[in-house]
C-alpha cells in the first residue's frame, strides 16, 4: 500500500545550477541565467531550513541523452556548442558553456530521482536551465535543448515504472508529448493557454494507436484561474490516475502561468502552484519531482518557486492567495469528453 503524505516524513531534495550556469544568451533574451538567480533567491526566502536537503548537480552520460535524443542531433549540437555557439533557431540560443550546461540539467533531474528514490526526501526540485519540455528527439526548440524530464521519465520507464508527467507551464509541452505520444507507460497532462506558443495541445491530442487516453490536454482561455486548474486535477487527472497507477509523478513546473508573466496569458498567482503541487503530490505519494521551465518574470519566479518549495514540505509560505472564478471550466468538461472517447472508442 502506498503511504499517504501525512505518514511520510516531509522534506524536499533540491538541485541547482544557480552556481555553475555557464548557458549564455543575449542580455535581451527572456531565457537567461538571471532566471535561476531568481528560483534560488524564491528558494531561499521560504525559509524551511532542515527541510532542505542539496545535491550537488552531475552531468549526464551520453548513454543517458540518448535515452531519448537521435545521436546525430548530439553530435551536431555539441559541435555547435565547442565552435563558440549563436542561434539554434529564432527562438533558440547556445554558447559554448551550454553544452556542459545542458548536461548538468538532465543530470541534475536524474540526480533527484534517485535521491527520492533512495529515501532521502518525498520530493525533488530541479532548479536547471535551459528548460526542455519543446525540445523533439532530433531537435531543439523554444529555448529548449534537451527535454530534461523526458529523459527522466525514460530512464524509469526502461525499466518498467509508470510516470505521470504533469507539465502547468504557459505553453504547450509539445517536445514531451512528441516523445511518449505512442508510449502506454506515461501518461501526460498538459494544461496551457489555447492558441499560444507552438500552437498544439488541443483537447483532441490525445495519444497514439498504442496508447489511446494517454495524453490529456487543457487548452485554457486567457485569464484562467487556480480553481479551473484544481477541478482538471481532481476530476478527468484523477480519474485517469486511477486506472493508471504511476509510480512516478514528475512535473514541468513553468511559471510563465502566473499572471504577471510578460510571455504568458494565464491568471495563476504563487498560491495556486502551491496548490497545484498539493494536489499532484496525492497522486505518487513519495515519487514527485519537479523541473523548473519557463517563467519570465522575476518576482513571480522567485514567488512561484518559494511557495511550490513550501508546498512540498507541509508549509505554506507567505506570498499571494488562491485565484478562483476564471474562465475554463468548459475545457475541463470537453478534455473529459475526449478522454473518455479515446479509452472506449
Amino acid at each position: 500500500m502506498t503511504p499517504t503524505l501525512e505518514a511520510m516524513s516531509q522534506g524536499l531534495v533540491v538541485s541547482s545550477l544557480h552556481e555553475l550556469d555557464q548557458h549564455h544568451t543575449h542580455a535581451h533574451h527572456p531565457e537567461n541565467p538571471s532566471r535561476l538567480v531568481a528560483a534560488w533567491h524564491g528558494l531561499q526566502a521560504a525559509d524551511l531550513g532542515d527541510a532542505i536537503s542539496l545535491l550537488q548537480p552531475r552531468l549526464a552520460s551520453r548513454a543517458e541523452l540518448e535515452l531519448v535524443h537521435d545521436v546525430h542531433y548530439l553530435d551536431a549540437l555539441e559541435r555547435f556548442c565547442e565552435s563558440g555557439g549563436g542561434n539554434v533557431d529564432a527562438d533558440t540560443r547556445a554558447s559554448q558553456g551550454s553544452w556542459a550546461t545542458a548536461c548538468l540539467g538532465v543530470g541534475a533531474g536524474l540526480q533527484l530521482l534517485d535521491a527520492v528514490e533512495a529515501g532521502i526526501a518525498p520530493a525533488g526540485f530541479a532548479l536547471i536551465r535551459p528548460p526542455g519540455h519543446h525540445a523533439l528527439v532530433d531537435a531543439a526548440m523554444g529555448f529548449c535543448l534537451f527535454n530534461n524530464i523526458a529523459i527522466a521519465a525514460k530512464s524509469r520507464t526502461t525499466r518498467g515504472e509508470r510516470v505521470l508527467i504533469v507539465d502547468w507551464d504557459v505553453h504547450h509541452g509539445n517536445g514531451t508529448q512528441a516523445i511518449f505520444w505512442d508510449d502506454p507507460n506515461v501518461l501526460f497532462v498538459s494544461s496551457q493557454l489555447v492558441g499560444h506558443w507552438p500552437f498544439s495541445g488541443e483537447v483532441s491530442e490525445t495519444g497514439g494507436p498504442g496508447a489511446r487516453g494517454a495524453t490529456i490536454n487543457f487548452p485554457f482561455p486567457e485569464g484562467a484561474t487556480g480553481d479551473v486548474f484544481l477541478r482538471a486535477y481532481d476530476t478527468v487527472v484523477a480519474a485517469a490516475v486511477e486506472e493508471f497507477r504511476p509510480d512516478w509523478v514528475l512535473i514541468s513546473a513553468g511559471f510563465d502561468s502566473h499572471r504577471a508573466d510578460p510571455l504568458g496569458g494565464l491568471g495563476l498567482t504563487s498560491g495556486d502552484f502551491a496548490a497545484m503541487a498539493r494536489r499532484l503530490m496525492q497522486f505518487a505519494p513519495g515519487r514527485v519531482v519537479l523541473f523548473l521551465e519557463g517563467g519570465y518574470d522575476l518576482d513571480a519566479t522567485a514567488a512561484s518557486v518559494g511557495a511550490t518549495a513550501a508546498a512540498l514540505v507541509g508549509e505554506t509560505h507567505r506570498g499571494e492567495s488562491q485565484t478562483n472564478g476564471g474562465p475554463g471550466a468548459t475545457v475541463v468538461a470537453a478534455a473529459s469528453r475526449a478522454h473518455d472517447q479515446a479509452i472506449n472508442g
